[in-house]
């Protein structure tokens, strides 16, 4: 009896969590696919971009550079968060200082927010797709022992189908979940190291634009 059978015999709830775990495989398999994708073209670019910035001329100079190497747009918002803000607002007021980390701050965190992007989705679905395979479990098993009551004696064809279905539920789950687990924990280290790389150049970007040497042009 093949998957396509199974499928075919289960009832409304059983095929309801067999689409529903393969949409969850699916959604996983896409995130998991264009993360690693971009986590690379970060990873590289972020390099590029940094060092390409520090050998211009000048912000204004090494700017044109930095935004052909920054696909992804993680390093021209840091540096365009350090040009003059407009006067007479609340965004000048206070400390230098306290404004250009205000303004790196909120630029790290939308660049940040990027990076994060699909990581909700993978905890997601490495945590719940196990109990949604235990589900289509239990309701097997359930049919079985119905079938069996039905018939008034063990009867192979009777329980058979429904078991079967449970055990292919619960390694679903597993299938579907372990992948995600997996990709989520891998990426969050990756997207740590990238993390640590943009906070350290926000840094040297506020050391830079509080000096008394800076200039942009």
């Amino acid at each position: 009896m093949n998957l396509v059978q199974l499928y075919k015999q289960g009832d409304a709830l059983s095929q309801g969590v067999t689409l529903l775990l393969l949409l969850m495989s699916v959604c996983s398999w896409v995130v998991i696919v264009w993360k690693t994708w971009l986590l690379q073209r970060a990873g590289a670019d972020i390099r590029r971009c940094t060092a390409a910035f520090w050998q211009g001329a000048s912000v204004a100079a090494a700017t044109p550079t930095v935004q052909a190497f920054d696909r992804e747009a993680l390093v021209l918002p840091l540096i365009e968060a350090i040009q003059p803000q407009a006067n007479h607002t609340l965004a000048t007021a206070g400390d230098r200082s306290q404004q250009l980390t205000r303004v790196l701050r909120d630029a790290l965190h939308g660049v940040l927010a990027k990076l994060h992007y699909g990581q909700v989705l993978l905890a997601t679905v490495g945590s719940t797709a196990p109990f949604v395979g235990l589900l289509g479990t239990v309701w097997g098993i359930y049919r079985a022992l119905i079938g069996i009551a039905d018939a008034g004696q063990v009867s192979i064809d009777k329980i058979s189908g429904p078991v079967g279905e449970a055990l292919i539920m619960t390694a679903a789950g597993l299938a579907v979940a372990i992948p995600a687990v997996l990709a989520y924990n891998v990426m969050g280290r990756a997207i740590s190291r990238l993390e640590a790389e943009l906070e350290g150049f926000a840094r040297d970007l506020l050391d830079l634009a509080v000096s008394p040497s800076f200039r942009l042009n």
